[in-house]
C-alpha cells in the first residue's frame, strides 16, 4: 500500500550540525572530516573510519556511543539501529516525528557520508563464493538510501568526488546546504545503491551459470561525456562497467584530442577484431572504418603487417582506426602517421613510437596492457524499444593453428592445400567481425577484399571483388589480388549464385557454416569449379 505524503515543503536551506561517517574508501576522508570539524560540526562514525579520523586528531564520537549498543557479529550489525534510521529519517517539521524523536533520545544526522564495501574489485580477481558474500555491504546502502529517501533534510555523500561540492557550498551558504544540491545528492546516492546490486546480481548469476536471470540489469559509472553520440543532435556519454577485459574503455590514453562516440565505438571494433591474432604467431593489423574491417594483415613484423592491411582498401583506410596485437614501434609509426588516421591502439608503445604519434596532436593513442582475448567470456547487450537484448560474447574462434569447437569439414572432392586452410581459418576469424552479410577474401594472411553488410550475400561477394579491382587499380597491379584467394562467409550461402561470384573474383577456396537447404547444389558448383569448399558448422552472424 502507498503511503500518503503530508505535503511537508523541504526547506531551501539545512544547517549541517551532525554528520555520520563510515567509508570503505578513504581517500580524502581526513581532509573532508577535518574541514567539516572546523565547521562546528559534530562527526560520528565506525570501525576502522573512526580509527583513522581519531588518529588523525578528530574528535569523534563512535556511534555504538550513540546507540548504546555495540558492534555485533564482526561488524555485520553496527548501523541497523533505530537511534541511526530515526536520525537520517526523520522528517524535522512533522510534529509526530519530532514528539518519536524526542521520546526516543533519537538526534538528527544532517549528512551522511558512507561509501559501500569494495564488492566490485573483491570479485573482479579470484574470490571464493565466501569472500564475494563478505563483502556485500548491508548497513551502507539501509543508510544511503533512507538518507536519499529524507533528502529534505539529510544530504548524502557516496563518493570522495562529492566532497569539494559539499565543502563549497557549507561554505557560501554559512554551514548550511540547499537542497538542489541535497537533491543532486541523493539522485547520485541512488545511482550508487542501484549499481552496486546490479553487481552483485550479476555475480550471482555468474557463480551459479544463470544464463538468463529473471531480472537483469547492466550498471555503469561515468567514465567521460562525450561532446555528441554518433550524430551531432544526440548527447552521449561512457560509462565503465567494472569488467576488467583490456579494451577502448578501460585504455590509457597517451594524447591526443577526447575520443567521440564514433571513435569509441570503431577503436572497441578494432581492438576486438586484432586481439583474434596471437602476437606470438605473428604481427598484426587491423584498420577499422565505421566499425568494419577495411583492411587486416599478419606478418613477421608490424611495419609489414600495415602495409599489407592497407593495401586492401586505401581510399577507406583514410580516417580509420588502426588496432596492433603487439607494441607499436618507431617503424610502424612513422608509416601509420604518413595517413590520415583518428585512433592508435595497442597493447603497448615504445618510447620512441610515442614520441613519433606526438607529432600529430589530434591523433589519439591507446594503450591497454595487454589484447582483449578474443575467447574471454562476457555479454554483448542492446536496447530495443521497451526492453534490452542480452547475448553471451560471440567466443568462437580458432585459436593459434588449431581447430577448438569449430569441427572444420571438408565438403568437395579437393581438399584444401596447406596454405589455402591457413588462409581460410584467417578469413574466418575476420568475417567474425565483419557486419553480415560478410564476405572476405584473404591470400597470405591478408585481406584482398571486404564486403559487409548486404542485404544479399552474394552482392557482398561482388562489393569486396570491386573493392579489390580497385586497390589493384590504386596500386598499379596487373590483377586485383582475390586471384589465388581464398574466401570465407560468415553464414551459410543460400544459393550457389555466392559461390560462383567468389570463383569469377579469383577464389580457390571456400569456408563457410554450412546448413544451407541447398547446400549439395553449393557443393556441386564448387566441384565443377574445382575449388575447395570448407563447413565449419557455426556462423558469426553480427549486425
Amino acid at each position: 500500500m502507498a503511503v500518503a505524503s503530508k505535503n511537508i515543503p523541504a526547506p531551501d536551506l539545512v544547517k549541517v550540525r551532525r554528520a555520520l561517517i563510515s567509508v570503505s574508501d578513504k581517500s580524502g576522508i581526513v581532509e573532508f572530516a577535518t574541514a567539516l570539524a572546523q565547521a562546528g560540526i559534530e562527526i560520528l562514525s565506525t570501525g576502522g573510519t573512526a580509527k583513522a579520523l581519531g588518529e588523525a586528531g578528530l574528535e569523534v564520537i563512535d556511534v555504538s556511543q550513540m546507540t548504546g549498543f555495540p558492534e555485533i557479529m564482526d561488524g555485520r550489525v553496527k548501523t541497523l539501529h533505530p537511534a541511526v534510521h530515526g536520525g537520517l529519517l526523520a522528517i524535522r517539521d512533522d510534529e509526530e516525528h519530532q514528539v518519536a524523536m524526542e521520546a526516543h533520545g533519537i538526534a538528527p544526522i544532517d549528512l551522511l557520508v558512507v561509501n559501500l564495501y569494495p564488492f566490485e574489485s573483491v570479485v573482479a580477481g579470484d574470490a571464493a563464493w565466501a569472500e564475494g558474500v563478505e563483502n556485500i555491504d548491508i548497513g551502507g546502502p539501509a543508510m544511503i538510501r533512507a538518507a536519499a529517501k529524507n533528502h529534505a533534510y539529510v544530504a548524502v555523500a557516496t563518493d570522495p568526488e562529492d566532497y569539494p561540492e559539499i565543502l563549497a557550498a557549507l561554505g557560501e551558504h554559512d554551514g548550511t546546504l540547499p537542497l538542489e544540491l541535497r537533491k543532486r545528492l541523493a539522485g547520485r546516492a541512488y545511482g550508487r545503491t542501484a549499481a552496486y546490486d546490479s553487481a552483485i546480481a550479476g555475480w550471482f548469476s555468474r557463480e551459479q551459470g544463470i544464463a538468463a536471470p529473471r531480472h537483469f540489469s547492466i550498471a555503469g559509472r561515468l567514465a567521460s561525456k562525450l561532446r555528441y553520440g554518433e550524430n551531432p543532435h544526440q548527447t552521449a556519454a561512457l560509462y565503465l562497467t567494472g569488467e576488467k577485459r583490456p579494451g577502448v574503455a578501460t585504455a590509457t590514453q597517451l594524447q591526443g584530442k577526447q575520443l567521440s562516440y564514433n571513435n569509441i565505438n570503431d577503436t572497441d571494433a578494432a581492438f576486438e577484431l586484432v586481439s583474434e591474432f596471437d602476437p606470438a604467431t605473428g604481427a598484426a593489423v587491423a584498420i577499422i572504418k565505421h566499425a568494419n574491417p577495411c583492411g587486416v594483415a599478419c606478418a613477421d613484423s608490424l611495419d609489414e603487417a600495415w602495409r599489407r592491411a592497407l593495401a586492401c582498401d586505401p581510399v577507406s583506410a583514410y580516417g580509420g582506426i588502426v588496432a596492433l596485437n603487439r607494441e607499436l614501434d618507431a617503424a610502424t609509426a612513422r608509416e601509420i602517421v604518413a595517413l590520415f588516421t583518428e585512433v592508435i591502439i595497442a597493447p603497448s608503445a615504445s618510447a620512441e613510437a610515442t614520441e613519433i604519434v606526438a607529432a600529430k596532436k589530434n591523433l589519439r593513442l591507446l594503450v591497454t596492457g595487454a589484447l582483449a582475448g578474443a575467447r574471454a567470456p562476457g555479454i554483448t547487450a542492446k536496447t530495443v524499444a521497451g526492453g534490452i537484448l542480452m547475448q553471451s560474447r560471440d567466443n568462437a574462434s580458432f585459436s593459434g593453428e588449431s581447430v577448438d569447437e569449430l569441427d572444420l569439414k571438408v565438403v568437395t572432392k579437393r581438399a584444401p592445400t596447406v596454405a589455402e586452410m591457413t588462409d581460410l581459418k584467417f578469413a574466418f576469424r575476420v568475417a567474425k567481425h565483419v557486419k553480415s552479410n560478410a564476405i572476405v577474401y584473404v591470400k597470405d594472411r591478408a585481406t584482398v577484399g571486404v564486403g559487409a553488410g548486404q542485404m544479399s550475400r552474394v552482392d557482398s561477394a561482388r562489393i569486396a571483388a570491386r573493392k579489390a579491382e580497385d586497390a589493384a587499380s590504386a596500386a598499379d597491379a596487373d590483377e586485383p589480388a582475390t586471384r589465388g584467394s581464398v574466401v570465407a562467409s560468415d553464414a551459410f550461402f543460400p544459393f550457389a549464385d555466392g559461390v560462383l561470384s567468389a570463383v569469377e573474383a579469383g577464389a580457390t577456396a571456400v569456408i563457410q557454416p554450412g546448413g544451407s537447404m541447398r547446400d549439395d547444389e553449393v557443393i556441386e558448383a564448387a566441384d565443377e569449379a574445382g575449388i575447395a569448399m570448407v563447413f565449419t558448422g557455426m556462423r558469426h552472424f553480427r549486425h
